[in-house]
């Protein structure tokens, strides 16, 4: 078995003359840790910088649907409206056949 040497915390320092204390290395679980978080913090970071686009996105793709579903109202209106001329014409075109069948 071998010996380690005896090394302090920060809680629970070997000496409290600054001294004589070693330096400050961190655990391999403060590295990691400080790493995620700053990874995250970034994450979070761009995240916040590309919510206007996301916004301005869903905006446009709303006014698209939008534009989209008043086009085609208007095209239904449109062949309504050709449809009761067509459907006119054809009562008229009747009648004036009518007329000189009846003569």
């Amino acid at each position: 078995m071998r010996l380690r040497a005896a090394t302090g915390t920060i809680d629970n320092p070997m000496t409290h003359n600054p001294q004589k204390q070693g330096p400050m290395t961190p655990s391999a679980y403060e590295t990691t840790h400080r790493a995620a978080t700053a990874a995250t913090r970034q994450n979070r970071t761009r995240e916040m910088q590309l919510f206007p686009e996301a916004l301005a996105r869903a905006h446009v793709q709303e006014r698209l649907y939008e534009a989209e579903s008043e086009r085609a109202a208007r095209r239904v209106l449109t062949a309504r409206r050709l449809q009761r001329r067509a459907e006119r014409a054809s009562l008229k075109a009747r009648r004036a056949l009518a007329l000189v069948v009846m003569q």
